[in-house]
């Protein structure tokens, strides 16, 4: 039954996926943005090689992320809103936390930049900006960690955008790469993590305005699902994956990973 849903999850989150067959494979419940920037097309061979599990990666936000591992649906959780995360470890889903990577945020716009918003130095001016000027921004909406992000900037810039939902504040329900898409057709602000604009090939002449402040600052994290929560997890191949993640070797391989010459994720695991 798991593999069942696992099935239908992946088809929907157009996640890597091949035969579960093997006696070390595992699921991992991740991020669009790990998965869009091709990180795990990347580095997932090579701890194929390394460790000889399988890895299969059901790529959706981190809030459904978190919701799938809750539902015993995964044996690992990697994702990137740390609160949510504690969370998890605190209610007894997952085993520990760890750091394991980290990027930024930015937002990008149209090139005319209708707020004008670029060079700013903070985040959330930024977005009181485009609250005043009432120019289009397109928010995910969908309990992502980059939808949580955006969410906590807006509480800084002290202005509730969802009270102009349907107006000049759109909600796409979408992950990043659709989120962009939309966007770019409406000539709409966003935010977005680096990695995914890195890697978008549909830009147009929208351009990064806003970057660089330590509110923009997005860690990565990995956890265990606890088996004593989930009887179903494959502990030992899934810890095997962490500590492999965790490594020198894991942590180059995420280091070595770049497009077009820039890096996209920088690991900090302790």
């Amino acid at each position: 039954m798991r593999h069942k849903i696992i099935r239908k999850l992946c088809f929907a989150a157009l996640c890597s996926f091949s035969s579960l067959s093997f006696a070390d494979s595992i699921i991992v419940q991740s991020t669009t943005s790990t998965k869009n920037s091709g990180l795990y097309d990347y580095i997932l061979p090579k701890a194929s090689t390394d460790t000889g599990i399988k890895v299969n990666v059901v790529a959706v936000g981190t809030g459904q992320a978190i919701k799938n591992a809750q539902r015993c649906d995964g044996d690992i959780l990697l994702v990137h809103a740390k609160t949510s995360e504690e969370t998890f470890v605190a209610q007894g889903f997952g085993i520990e936390r760890f750091d394991l990577m980290y990027n930024d945020f930015i937002i990008v716009g149209p090139a005319h930049d209708p707020a004008s918003i670029k060079g700013s130095s903070e985040a959330s001016e930024a977005l009181r900006q485009i609250a005043s000027t009432e120019a289009i921004f397109a928010s995910r909406g969908d309990d992502s960690g980059t939808h949580k992000a955006e969410l906590r900037l807006w509480r800084d810039s002290m202005i509730d955008p969802t009270e102009a939902s349907g107006q000049w504040y759109r909600e796409t329900g979408s992950g990043m790469g659709a989120t962009l898409n939309i966007a770019v057709g409406m000539n709409a602000y966003a935010l977005t993590d680096r990695a995914t604009w890195t890697k978008f090939g549909n830009k147009g002449d929208f351009q990064i305005h806003v970057e660089g402040d330590q509110k923009l600052f997005n860690q990565y994290g990995v956890i265990l699902v606890n088996p004593k929560k989930c009887p179903n997890v494959n502990a030992v191949a899934g810890q095997k994956l962490i500590d492999w993640l965790l490594s020198k070797t894991g942590q180059a391989a995420i280091a070595s990973y770049q497009v077009n010459g820039n890096q996209l994720f920088y690991p900090n695991a302790r």
